[in-house]
């Protein structure tokens, strides 16, 4: 469906990529990987047609449909969601805005109306609101505001209503440049199961990893001043790469270590009459062997490593009854957490429910309607604001006084060794900040917080804007961190990697699990956070599940009565005792196959001294005393069996009760 051919595109003296030919076909979804700034964007805007390439060219059918997601697309405020939706079909739509003329107002050509019919007809346009609608709910944005004018909405629901537009338009080719940006885990899941049952060509550029490894069926990679395509999702693609590149240095040193033995000799025996004739046949070989010359990645790895000056206390907040309302809107209500050294706790959920609020409230930078926020002994927070603005007050400043600013009493060269670190070196340390693009921002921000030295990291979407290598630097610094971390985001790779807890914000209220992410899931469901899920329990069956404590139900029935057990077992518990539960729910799928395994072992045993009875002539040659002893262990046995089998159903009962999830 899209080929290129010998395609370059250079800016001035710099090549972002040359010699490009690829083929991508219907039916298969390429993620376009690659370092900020390595030319993702800028392919991405030739192919679509948007920007000139310097060298090649791009061949799309002529009659192929393209939908192009654009992250610098502005729209009118002023125009209805739902019809913004639906001009993704844009013939089809206009020709139903022109029937309605017609035969509602009485206004154009009645000619028309059998032309219009047949737009209609073959675009399904009679299906159309339906279907934008289905997009637009999955993508977050509830029925209740389609009818509503775009202005009603934030800036980063505006661009979900974009990607709705591309989505509902049935687009043979779709060009998405950072989809999952400003989605939550909800509308990422949903998107993922959108492009799964795509039957174009679909090229998306993203910097989450989980989205790609669910999403791709190829990688493209943007490095190397070229692009190179790949077979399989993303995490198939590191290893491939990472061996390709491992054995070319491998040949590459194998080469190297031929040429000097035989430089050597030359060295050694050249003068020689006797090994003259040798010495000259190793240089002939030497003039043989060429050493490929491996090309500069563009890829970049920022340093991040945070380190306390002190340690806090072990309670670090406490954050009793906090409410929160927008007008008429409540987002939060009644919330109360307690956070310890140490934890690294995500803040997960839909937007629009009090995520990125909570943190504002407990970094002081927004009122709390009731409720208080108390910081423990000796806590000194850092804070990472999704509006890198809040930070960044100052455009004109440069991120050498930025940095500065954070470590007032040293010297130059720390503060250029701390901007070094995150990626700012030469000139880029004296640009203003305002002229800085979002990752280089992000990254400016952790380089002030590392010199800062806080002890609590309170961080707002940190992955946003940064690129992978930028957000695997991260997940390892936070890792490495002595202190604690509590933070909203939507990656659920970077979730995966770091969160010691789980605090999910749901309609109901927030959910507080003391676990990893995976733990989480394996207790509630993967499925739990479908979107489907979601929209089928808000109309179809919402106090149902509330009263049986299921704040979110799984697609399958056993799954959503098992979640709902669980949680409902864990309601009115402390958080330490919440953790021994979940500890001991843990262990029961061990005990329970020990268990099994005891009764198994028994009852062969049993079934052995059965056989020995039965043997001909046993108790004719067997002393009693034998006998004796073989009676009195099948009946120990026996007796075990029992004991063994009440455990096994005690141990059963819990787990149908609500652990199965946790650990089946």
């Amino acid at each position: 469906m899209i080929s290129t051919s010998q395609l370059g595109k250079s800016f001035g003296g710099r090549t972002l990529f040359e010699g490009v030919s690829l083929q991508l076909n219907p039916g298969s979804r390429y993620g376009l990987v690659g370092a900020n700034g390595s030319g993702k964007t800028t392919f991405l805007k030739v192919v679509a047609g948007d920007e000139p390439a310097s060298d090649g060219q791009v061949t799309i059918p002529s009659r192929a449909r393209v939908g192009v997601l654009r992250q610098d697309l502005s729209l009118d405020d002023a125009q209805i969601i739902l019809d913004l939706a639906m001009m993704g079909e844009a013939a089809v739509f206009k020709a139903l805005q022109e029937r309605a003329q017609i035969i509602d107002h009485g206004e154009g050509d009645v000619a028309r109306l059998a032309d219009l019919e047949d737009i209609i007809a073959h675009g399904e346009g009679y299906t159309l609101e339906a279907r934008a609608t289905a997009v637009l709910e999955g993508l977050g944005i509830p029925i209740a505001g389609h009818r509503r004018p775009l202005s009603t909405l934030s800036g980063g629901f505006k661009l979900r209503v974009l990607l709705a537009q591309v989505l509902v338009g049935g687009a043979d080719v779709v060009l998405l440049d950072e989809p999952t940006n400003h989605l939550d885990i909800l509308s990422i899941r949903w998107l993922e199961k959108f492009l799964a049952g795509y039957r174009g060509t679909a090229l998306v550029i993203s910097h989450d990893q989980r989205f790609l490894d669910n999403v791709a069926t190829h990688i493209l990679d943007v490095d190397y001043e070229t692009i190179t395509p790949y077979t399989g999702n993303y995490s198939r693609f590191v290893v491939e790469k990472g061996a390709i590149r491992e054995r070319k240095e491998a040949e590459i040193a194998r080469a190297e270590k031929i040429i000097a033995e035989k430089r050597a000799f030359v060295d050694r025996f050249g003068a020689k009459a006797t090994k003259a004739k040798q010495a000259q046949s190793r240089l002939k070989q030497i003039e043989k062997i060429e050493v490929e010359e491996l090309a500069a990645t563009s890829r970049r790895t920022p340093l991040f490593r945070f380190t306390p000056e002190r340690a806090s206390g072990r309670e670090v907040l406490e954050v009793t009854g906090v409410s929160k309302a927008y007008g008429a809107k409540q987002v939060l209500r009644n919330v109360s957490l307690t956070v310890r050294r140490g934890e690294k706790v995500a803040v997960i959920g839909p937007n629009g429910l009090g995520k990125s609020t909570l943190l504002k409230i407990v970094m002081d930078k927004l009122q709390a309607d009731e409720g208080t926020v108390k910081f423990g002994h000796e806590v000194r927070a850092g804070y990472f604001a999704q509006d890198h603005h809040e930070v960044l007050r100052n455009e004109a400043q440069t991120p050498l006084d930025f940095i500065w600013e954070g470590a007032p009493t040293e010297g130059t060269s720390f503060v250029r060794g701390q901007l070094g670190r995150v990626l700012f070196s030469g000139q880029d340390v004296e640009k203003p900040i305002g002229s800085l693009s979002g990752g280089e921002a992000a990254r400016l921000i952790f380089g002030r917080i590392i010199v800062e030295k806080p002890n609590v990291l309170v961080l707002d979407e940190p992955t946003n804007h940064l690129d992978m290598e930028a957000i695997a630097a991260l997940v390892d610094g936070l890792k490495a961190f002595e202190g604690t971390v509590l933070f909203v985001s939507h990656d659920r790779w970077f979730v995966s990697q770091l969160a010691t807890r789980i605090l999910e914000v749901t309609p109901e209220g927030p959910r507080d699990f003391p676990g990893t992410y995976a733990e989480y899931l394996e207790r509630c469901g993967d499925d739990h956070l479908d979107a489907d899920a979601v929209v089928l329990k808000t109309k179809v069956d919402k106090q149902k599940d509330k009263a049986a404590g299921a704040a979110l139900p799984a697609k399958n029935g056993n799954g959503a009565a098992k979640a709902s057990a669980a949680l409902a077992a864990e309601e009115g518990l402390s958080w330490e005792e919440k953790k021994k539960l979940r500890n001991r729910l843990n262990a029961l799928p061990a005990r329970r196959d020990k268990v099994m395994a005891s009764i198994e072992a028994a009852e062969a045993r049993r079934k052995a001294i059965a056989e020995i009875y039965a043997q001909p002539g046993f108790f004719e040659r067997t002393s009693k005393a034998d006998v004796s002893r073989f009676e009195k262990e099948d009946a120990e046995l026996g007796s075990k069996v029992d004991q063994w089998m009440t455990e096994w159903e005690e141990i059963e009962k819990e787990l149908n009760a609500g652990g199965e999830g946790a650990s089946a």
